[in-house]
C-alpha cells in the first residue's frame, strides 16, 4: 500500500507514519510538509490514499484537495486536523474529502479511517453525521462565516484570535495586501465593521478555542 503523508510538522508526520506502519508494516509511505508538494506529489505517483492537514503555510490543505481532485477524482484523500469537527469537517467534505479525523483521535481512529476511505466509503464520526443532519435542517439560513471561502474562514479564524494583518501574512505566507483584501470581504459578506465584531461573533459562535 502506498500511502502519501502532508504536514507542515515532522514529529506529526512521523507519528502519523509509525501508527501506519504497525498496521500495515510492508506499506510504503512518503512525507510531505506544504500544500504544493502535496499537489506535486499527488500528481508524479500513484497513491492508495492521501492523508493531509488543513493548516500548512502558503495553500491550505483543503486548496491542494480542490487541486488533486480535479486531477484525481477517484484517489482517497483523508483530511486529519487539530481543528474540531464543527468548523473544518463539513468544508472538508464538501471539498471532495473522503473522511475527516481529529489529530486528537489519531491513535485509536486513524487505521479505522483509513480502512474504510480504502473501500471507497466515506468515513465520517457519529458526531459529525449528527452535524451534517442539523445543517440540512438550518440550510435555509446558514450562518454568515459559512458564506466564507475556506481561505476567507482561515483568516477570519486568525482575525477573531486578534492576529493582526502582518501576522496573518507570516501564518499563511501570503502578502499583507492579500490579507487585508480578505479582511474587507469577510467584514463585507458577515456585515461587521470592525474586528472586534468578528471577535465577538467568533466566541459566540464557539468557532475559536
Amino acid at each position: 500500500m502506498k500511502v502519501l503523508v502532508a504536514d507542515d510538522h515532522a514529529i506529526v508526520r512521523k507519528g502519523l507514519k509509525q501508527i501506519l506502519l504497525d498496521e500495515y508494516p510492508f506499506g510504503e509511505i512518503e512525507e510531505c510538509a506544504s500544500a504544493e508538494e502535496l499537489v506535486q506529489k499527488a500528481n508524479d505517483g500513484k497513491w492508495d490514499v492521501i492523508i493531509s492537514d488543513i493548516s500548512m503555510p502558503g495553500r491550505s490543505g483543503l486548496e491542494a484537495l480542490h487541486q488533486i481532485r480535479i486531477t484525481h477524482p477517484r484517489l482517497p484523500v483523508l483530511i486529519l486536523s487539530m481543528h474540531p469537527e464543527e468548523q473544518y469537517a463539513i468544508r472538508a467534505l464538501k471539498a471532495g474529502a473522503s473522511g475527516y479525523c481529529s489529530k486528537d483521535l489519531a491513535h485509536e481512529e486513524l487505521v479505522n479511517a483509513v480502512r474504510r476511505v480504502l473501500t471507497g466509503k466515506k468515513y465520517i464520526t457519529p458526531s459529525l453525521a449528527e452535524t451534517l443532519a442539523t445543517q440540512l435542517e438550518d440550510e435555509s439560513q446558514p450562518e454568515p462565516y459559512k458564506r466564507l471561502s475556506d481561505r476567507e474562514f482561515d483568516v477570519f479564524r486568525l482575525l477573531a484570535r486578534g492576529k493582526s494583518v502582518s501576522e496573518i501574512a507570516d501564518t499563511l505566507s501570503l502578502s499583507t495586501t492579500t490579507i487585508s483584501t480578505y479582511r474587507a470581504r469577510i467584514l463585507a459578506k458577515m456585515s461587521f465593521k470592525t474586528n472586534a465584531d468578528l471577535i465577538r461573533y467568533a466566541l459566540e459562535k464557539k468557532l475559536i478555542e
